[in-house]
């Protein structure tokens, strides 16, 4: 997208630039036996759909050197895709942007799907989602379009292998570091023993809404807006413009009063809210870059960004202050 370095400020610098399983069953509490002998398995991909990434839980020691966070957009289903598989949340998955991926088994593996609803099919069978899959070599697995939400999570027993890149194997949108996206005839390696028992076999979880609600916890510049300025944020029905992506949601509905000036460069992250010139909020997302230029009014927690990451455009997002 043309001019993503204005979303985080004109100071912004980088260092580098029918379902036979339930997915509303209960959770069932016992150990899995898994039946891989092999250490390792491959998976081969024949789609990689709309957009596949590499991501972990990201980088969170590295912002002194322009790094981004990266990781996971929606860090929660994510980790569950983890544990289904008894991975640590710490392993590399696939993040899917709409679904549409298809991969195929080199050696028997444990899958899990999370997120954004979509069909998952084995060889044309289809398969919930929110439990662990055993798959054989030979085995097809493929997803549908998703019918609501925007990012499915893959999961593998062990976890992706791939060379880390300060600490983390996640793609960075906007630095341009970590595994380059998924392509035609990529190659997965999965390390089967890196994992251990998983203790849940499905779970419940909720599908993703367009009606969000994010709560702000104080911001440094949260003096930016005037007290008629703060009422027009709080009872403004935001929209999710289509232009957001891992590096910022972006926020349309009645224009805020402009900041009167840019201030001097200063540490951002991830759920960092800023006002840019043109009065419309961006809630930074894990691509972001480092320092920015705008004021902050406020920050979410993870649990909103997860929320905002699943929330398709147009949907209505409305903001409350922390007490």
């Amino acid at each position: 997208m043309a001019g993503r370095l204005a979303l985080i400020g004109p100071h912004q610098r980088s260092a580098l630039r029918p379902q036979p399983r339930s997915t509303v069953a209960a959770a069932t509490r016992r150990p899995r036996a898994f039946r891989e002998t092999q250490r390792v398995s491959h998976f081969v991909v024949l789609d990689p759909g709309n957009l596949s990434l590499i991501q972990d839980l990201g980088r969170s020691a590295f912002a002194a050197q322009g790094v981004a966070r990266a990781g996971a957009a929606d860090l929660g289903s994510h980790a569950l895709a983890q544990r289904l598989c008894g991975n640590s949340p710490h392993a590399a998955g696939v993040e899917v942007l709409l679904g549409g991926l298809r991969l195929r088994a080199e050696r028997s593996c444990t899958i899990a799907v999370t997120g954004a609803p979509v069909d998952v099919r084995i060889n044309g069978e289809p398969h919930g989602q929110n439990h662990a899959l055993d798959v054989v070599a030979g085995d097809e697995i493929s997803l549908s379009r998703a019918t609501s939400g925007m990012r499915v999570y893959v999961a593998f027993r062990g976890g992706i292998e791939t060379p880390t890149v300060f600490g983390s194997r996640s793609r960075d949108t906007l630095g341009g570091i970590g595994p380059e996206p998924l392509t035609v005839g990529d190659t997965l390696t999965i390390d089967n023993l890196a994992a251990e028992p998983a203790w849940f076999d499905v779970v419940a979880v909720r599908p993703p809404t367009d009606e969000i609600v994010i709560t702000l916890a104080p911001g440094p510049h949260d003096d930016a807006l005037d007290a008629d300025g703060w009422n027009t944020l709080l009872h403004t029905v935001w929209q999710l413009d289509a232009r957001s992506d891992r590096i910022g949601f972006r926020l349309a509905g009645s224009a805020l009063p402009a900041p009167s000036s840019d201030l001097a460069s200063f540490p951002v992250l991830a759920g960092c809210v800023q006002l840019p010139g043109n009065g419309l909020p961006v809630v930074l997302g894990p691509d972001c870059g480092v320092t920015g230029g705008y004021p902050v009014l406020g920050i979410v927690d993870q649990a909103a960004l997860s929320a905002l990451a699943q929330a398709r455009p147009g949907a209505h997002i409305r903001m409350r202050r922390s007490h």
